[in-house]
């Protein structure tokens, strides 16, 4: 479980989160949605234990990571992965050592033991017997997808995506976001960052509106779309004109 209660901070005078409070359950998918400068990346990096909070504090399955030392923050980021929105692949490797990158730093595991082990992450992601193309000869889709497997090959309990669909068309964006929801067959709990509505209402178990660091609605897709507050209307506009049309149509 992952929980941020009463959250503050203020860097360089200017207010990135303001008592931020949210609560995603182990397994669920949570979407935090909001305009550009919202503060939703900020979120991200409070839970990796990037940033720490002015005031508040940030738990990880129970364990308050604010107070831990470096040596111990470690131990709990090993729990986690982050998908980034680059996907941040090395040019000069190929799939196979971009996805196995960090076992091979490990050398915990022989070569054979990584092989089959991006073998069956690359399988996962639908992307099987790549292992010898190089990010130059990848779609963006692909790309995704490989940094996708990279996040899943030490099994996270916990994985990050950062804008995942950003830059994909409608089809790629489609498949990523199945992805991440196939992913809660291996129980693995994710948080989304996304300034793309309907990405948020297709996917998310609990979403949480952000703007201007501060929460300004939080729940199920529909506690969100059942809002009556000004700026959740604004923002999901285009949403209400769509659900408003489907029953004017009588199909909901």
């Amino acid at each position: 479980m992952i929980r941020l209660e009463n959250v503050s901070l203020n860097l360089d005078g200017k207010q990135i989160l303001d008592n931020v409070s949210l609560q995603i359950n182990k397994g669920d998918i949570g979407v935090v949605i909001g305009p550009s400068g919202a503060g939703k990346s900020s979120i991200l990096k409070m839970i990796l234990g990037l940033w720490k909070p002015d005031s508040g504090c940030v738990t990880i399955d129970g364990i308050d990571i604010c107070k831990l030392k470096e040596k111990d923050l470690l131990k709990i980021r090993r729990k986690m992965a982050i998908v980034f929105q680059g996907n941040a692949l090395f040019d000069s490797l190929n799939v196979l050592e971009n996805v196995g990158y960090f076992l091979y730093e490990q050398n915990e595991l022989s070569k054979k033991e990584i092989e089959e082990k991006v073998a069956e992450v690359l399988k996962f992601v639908n992307m099987p017997g790549i292992e010898k193309l190089y990010p130059e000869q990848l779609s963006g889709g692909m790309k995704k997808r490989v940094a996708i497997a990279r996040a899943l090959v030490f099994d996270p309990e916990i994985i990050l995506y950062d804008e995942p669909s950003a830059g994909l068309d409608p089809i790629n964006a489609k498949s990523i976001l199945d992805l991440i929801k196939k992913l809660k067959s291996k129980c693995a709990t994710s948080v989304v960052v996304t300034h793309i509505m309907n990405d948020a209402i297709s996917i998310g178990d609990q979403l949480t509106l952000v703007n201007d660091g501060v929460i300004v609605e939080n729940g199920s897709v529909h506690d969100i779309l059942s809002s009556n507050k000004k700026f959740v209307k604004d923002f999901f506009y285009e949403v209400f004109q769509d659900a408003e049309l489907l029953k004017k149509e009588h199909l909901v």
